[in-house]
């Protein structure tokens, strides 16, 4: 059972880590593109506001493979969710979720009694 937690807990520290890490890319990048206008003697206001106006495009080119992966995890647990939602949703009409999709089967295993005890 500890098995499955830690399978559940870390894609999603995987994907925390990597949605952190490119929201931080991007506002890096903002905030050097507003410091170089700042440095140029761009009014501090306008700089920042060019800097998001350019700096958050040039975050989607600069960091494709982060935005891939964070896409890619976001998929994923979008994906659980729904296999979860659908098991959940069998159980409330009193059906048996399919066999591949239920996973308690892996913690019975496959040579234990059956519903009706076989």
């Amino acid at each position: 059972m500890d098995d499955t937690r830690e399978e559940r807990q870390e894609p999603s520290g995987q994907l925390a880590r990597d949605l952190t890490l490119y929201l931080v890319a991007r506002f890096a990048l903002v905030g050097a593109v507003a410091a170089i206008l700042a440095l140029l003697g761009v009014p501090l206001l306008v700089a920042v506001l060019v800097g998001l106006v350019t700096g958050l495009p040039i975050g989607m080119l600069l960091l494709r493979g982060l935005n891939a992966r964070v896409t890619a995890g976001l998929a994923a647990r979008n994906e659980r969710r729904a296999r979860e939602r659908a098991r959940l949703r069998a159980q409330l009409r009193g059906e048996d979720p399919p066999e591949d999709e239920d996973p308690r089967r892996d913690e019975a295993g496959s040579d234990g009694p059956d519903a009706e005890g076989r």
